[in-house]
């Protein structure tokens, strides 16, 4: 690995809670299913550890609960607002938090998004995954876009195969059709206002989420829950060529970790330049035209004070 890939700062698009509370995998087959899908063991962290973590890897992070998504509207609320407080307690690394709703059920669930765009003082952002829910084409998704578009905050649309349920009887009854990129290309095409972040390496489509993503400007690209050993090729030589611009970093802790993907993500042969790119300007260049810019360096004596991510002025 490089001097510079060891230390580079990141800013992860995608991670996830490792406080008992927020752990992405509640239920006892979820948790059993981790070390042969992540190659990890469950490993609680306190709020501070997790920070700590954050920290310690030059990171900042944009965190998703995940299974909120499968709560009525008012058992996940409360969820809700421990993400913001958490996130105002630490706010040299959390960014802020991307919220899941089951579109279907309404204005119960479209109020809440509401509610969490006026409370929170970091960013927020919406989750459309496709997994055991709604695909992100179904126009019940349709008014949450809208109200993304007028709060100027991104759509996280998941894309490709997802290792919840895999080698389960069933699959726990997620659909892996309703995450293939054809449904994100649809809302691109119908929100031209909409900013999109295609969530997780699409495979087995990853041919046709390069084409959307040379197609549609609207549409960035993060690649959480993969080590960069097992992309495609295709996608391996794309990423410093056609892709450098668009791509972001995700992770997936703590189901990932950031030292091995540093070291894999050093192994691709990929210049510093487009590391720099892919670890964290592209990002700071998505939040500027967010108006949610700029994101200081975790390690600056500003990135400590409460409102070191500007809100946009939308959230007021």
């Amino acid at each position: 690995m490089s001097p510079a890939a060891a230390t580079m700062r990141i800013i992860d698009l995608h991670s996830h809670w490792a406080t008992r509370r927020g752990y992405v995998l509640q239920t006892e087959a979820e948790l059993a299913q981790q070390h042969g899908t992540w190659r990890s063991s469950p490993s609680y962290r306190t709020e501070a550890e997790m920070a700590g973590d954050f920290a310690q890897a030059n990171v900042r992070t944009v965190l998703d609960f995940g299974f909120t998504k499968f709560l009525p509207v008012e058992q996940a609320a409360p969820l809700h607002d421990y993400g913001f407080e958490t996130q105002r307690r630490f706010p040299a690394v959390i960014i802020g938090n991307w919220l899941h709703f089951q579109p279907e059920l309404g204005a119960p669930a479209l109020a809440e998004f509401r509610r969490c765009l006026d409370q929170a003082t970091g960013f927020v952002g919406l989750c459309a995954s496709g997994g055991g829910g709604l695909p992100a084409s179904d126009p019940a998704w349709f008014p949450f876009y809208d109200l993304c578009i007028q709060a100027k905050v991104p759509a996280l649309i998941f894309v490709g195969t997802t290792g919840l349920g895999a080698g389960l009887r069933g699959g726990m009854g997620i659909v892996l059709d309703h995450s293939h990129p054809r449904h994100l290309d649809l809302v691109a095409a119908r929100f031209p206002a909409l900013t999109i972040i295609a969530g997780r390496p699409a495979w087995p489509w990853q041919s046709e989420m390069i084409a959307i993503l040379l197609h549609k400007a609207n549409v960035w690209y993060e690649l959480h829950g993969w080590s960069p050993r097992y992309l495609t090729d295709e996608l391996k030589r794309e990423i410093p060529r056609r892709l450098q611009d668009r791509v972001l970093f995700g992770a997936d802790y703590p189901l990932l970790s950031y030292d091995r993907l540093r070291a894999d993500w050093a192994q691709l042969g990929l210049s510093d330049q487009v590391l720099e790119k892919l670890f964290y300007r592209n990002a700071e260049r998505l939040f500027a035209e967010l108006g949610h810019g700029p994101t200081p360096d975790a390690s600056t004596p500003d990135a400590a004070a409460p409102g070191a991510l500007t809100p946009g002025p939308s959230k007021q």
